[in-house]
This record gives structure tokens, sequence and C-alpha cells, in this order.
């Protein structure tokens, strides 16, 4: 469970960071002149990026399993809340291609590109590279959403109240 804002930022940021790792392999699978090569990659690329991602941000199946009834509750609702499609969920590839079908103006944009000599490459490498930076960084600021709003609801939780002792008549 994280446990501070601090905590969380930190794990933000390296989510962040393996987004873009990922997006440079993508670019690069783009690159090379064969029509779906790219699309199968990128759908590896997510299978192993999404669920480290929810796992950092304690939103695998496993971890919002292991936690209270109440606090479950409330991690469903969040995600729900958000909208996001890949957060507490098993991540499989018909999610994966689905997700990515739903982003298909560049996906097609990035196969026809290939078919122009070298500079199609490059371009194909682009958009490769920009639509799964979009897609990764979505789902990081979705479960930083999610995590944030958990933190604070524990935070409420635990919070003790004080009350203030009767006067005393003199």
């Amino acid at each position: 469970m994280i446990e501070s804002i601090e905590e969380l930022e930190t794990i933000r940021k390296s989510c962040h960071s393996m987004v873009t790792k990922s997006s440079s392999l993508s670019a690069g699978a783009a690159v090379i002149p064969i029509p779906g090569v790219d699309v199968g990659s990128d759908v590896a690329i997510l299978m192993r990026l999404i669920p480290k991602i929810n796992q950092k941000f304690g939103l695998t199946p496993e971890q919002i399993e292991s936690l209270d009834t109440e606090s479950k509750l409330f991690v469903m609702t969040a995600i729900s809340n958000t909208g996001s499609k890949m957060a507490g969920k098993y991540i499989t590839k018909k999610l994966i291609v689905m997700l990515l079908s739903k982003m298909g103006v560049k996906v097609a944009s990035k196969g026809v590109a290939k078919f122009v000599p070298v500079l199609g490459s490059a371009v194909a490498g682009g958009i490769s590279f920009t639509a799964m930076k979009y897609m990764g960084n979505s789902h990081v600021e979705d479960c930083y959403q999610i995590a944030l709003a958990t933190l604070e609801n524990e935070r409420r939780k635990h919070e003790i109240i004080i009350e203030p002792e009767p006067e005393q008549g003199g």
C-alpha cells in the first residue's frame, strides 16, 4: 500500500520513464518496413508494460483482492470513476488489441506510411512512439488518480477525532 504523496510521485515518475522506454521500442519496431510487425510488437510491449504500471500503483487484480472489503469497494469505484479500461484488470491480448483499435487512425496511418520509402519508416516510427507514449502515459495518470483518491480515503479513515473535554463547573 502506498503510504505518502511523495511515494506516489516517485512511482508516477518511474512509470513515465518506463512508458518512454517502451515507446522507443515501439518506434524501433515501426521502422522495420514489414507490415504487421509493429502492431504485434506494440501488443507485446503493452502486455508487459501495463501490468508493471498496475503493480507499481497497487492496482493488479491480486493486490486489489487482498484489500479489506471497504477499501476494495473504494478502489473499484475509483477505477470506475476514472474510466480506466486497464487498472485492476487482467491484461489480455484481446484487451490490448481492442484498445489499440480504438486508436485506429494512428495505427492505420502508421501502416500506410511504411510503403513510402525511407521517410515513411521515420514517419511510422514517430507515429508509433507518440501513440504508445499517449496510451502509456494516460494509463499512468489514471492509476495515479486512483491511487491518490485511495490514499486520501485511507487518511480520512484513520484520522482521529479528538472530542473537547467538557468544562468543569467550579
